[in-house]
């Protein structure tokens, strides 16, 4: 069992208070953050017939929940993993246009997680998904909008001090955009996961781009899926996290995969396969619009604001009992 326990640590709120904070925190972020982001909300779904296509296959190895139904007994039907593909789609089939965009409520169950301090088998985030131009699928235009969502973010420790003077973590006043292999020039010879720890300690929030590929060790910084995000425009928002001392990764995102970027990915990845796919079929034939898009999630923003210790505090799930016993003992207390 992985599991960090801070020294002397005190959750400030009670349970019924954290409750309520949690509340706040996601209403009030999901309004601004469509507001800033001209998002508009929608429903989604939670699963998805295997041959669409449409679920995400996240680092190649994490198993789908599967099922049949009584219903339909040909069609395999899996939970999604996250609405990467589902989001573009979407976009298509309601018509927006450039600038215009939606996002939802994501949640999925990842049955090979190792539950720790910063990771749960159910996962709840915000996916969003916004139509740029061709011409727009730069890293100008990400970094802008990672600054945005940093911007968005921050306003919220604000909100949050007002309501929450003793309980709210402090959060830094700008980020730090580096590219994964600036990231291995700079450290050669420690982990990836060693790398985001110093560079967020020094930094206070960083946003790492172009994850995927692989660099000049050999090795990509983190494996991604080769049919969503495109591997040159894409990235994780990660802050230093001081009740834990380390890196807290908040988001991954990125401009989509184009024609041209989709079919030399999966040429990479050894996934040509997938082109017989409807999601992917329609992508090669250009009838998908150009996206930038990803996920916040929403546990990990509470985390944050609150200083929490444990995803656990802000998220109902099943833990392993002896983390749940030893957590107790140290007033972490768990949903």
């Amino acid at each position: 069992m992985s599991l960090i326990i801070p020294d002397n640590y005190d959750p400030v709120l009670t349970v019924r208070e954290t409750q309520e904070a949690i509340k706040f925190i996601r209403d009030l972020f999901q309004k601004e953050f469509g507001n800033q982001m001209n998002l508009e909300r929608v429903s989604a779904p939670l699963f998805v017939t295997k041959d669409s296509g449409l679920n995400d296959n996240l680092n190649g190895v994490e198993r789908p929940v599967s099922f049949d139904l009584l219903s339909m007994p040909e069609e395999a039907v899996e939970v999604v993993q996250s609405l990467a593909k589902w989001k573009r789609l979407a976009l298509k089939r309601y018509g927006y246009k450039a600038g215009e965009g939606i996002y939802t409520n994501m949640n999925a169950i990842r049955r090979d997680e190792t539950p720790d301090n910063l990771h749960s088998l159910y996962v709840d985030q915000w996916d969003w998904e916004r139509v740029i131009r061709r011409e727009d699928r730069t890293r100008e235009t990400l970094e802008d909008t990672v600054s945005r969502i940093f911007t968005i973010i921050k306003h919220m420790q604000h909100e949050v001090w007002y309501k929450y003077p003793n309980a709210v973590y402090r959060l830094p006043g700008e980020i730090k955009f580096i590219t994964s292999q600036e990231l291995l020039d700079r450290y050669p010879d420690k982990t990836s996961k060693e790398r985001e720890d110093l560079i967020c300690r020094q930094y206070g929030a960083v946003f790492i781009e172009q994850i995927g590929a692989p660099l000049s060790n050999g090795k990509p910084h983190d494996l991604r899926a080769p049919d969503y995000d495109d591997w040159s425009l894409n990235g994780d928002i990660l802050f230093w996290f001081e009740p834990l001392q380390c890196a807290l990764e908040l988001s991954s995102m990125g401009i989509r995969v184009d024609e041209q970027s989709l079919a030399s990915q999966l040429a990479a990845s050894h996934c040509e396969d997938r082109e017989s796919l409807f999601y992917h079929r329609s992508l090669l034939n250009g009838e998908l619009p150009c996206t930038i898009g990803g996920g916040i999630g929403q546990s990990r923003l509470c985390m944050l604001l609150l200083g929490r210790a444990h995803v656990g505090e802000v998220q109902a799930s099943i833990w392993p009992e002896e983390m749940r016993t030893r957590c107790e003992e140290h007033r972490i207390h768990l949903l």
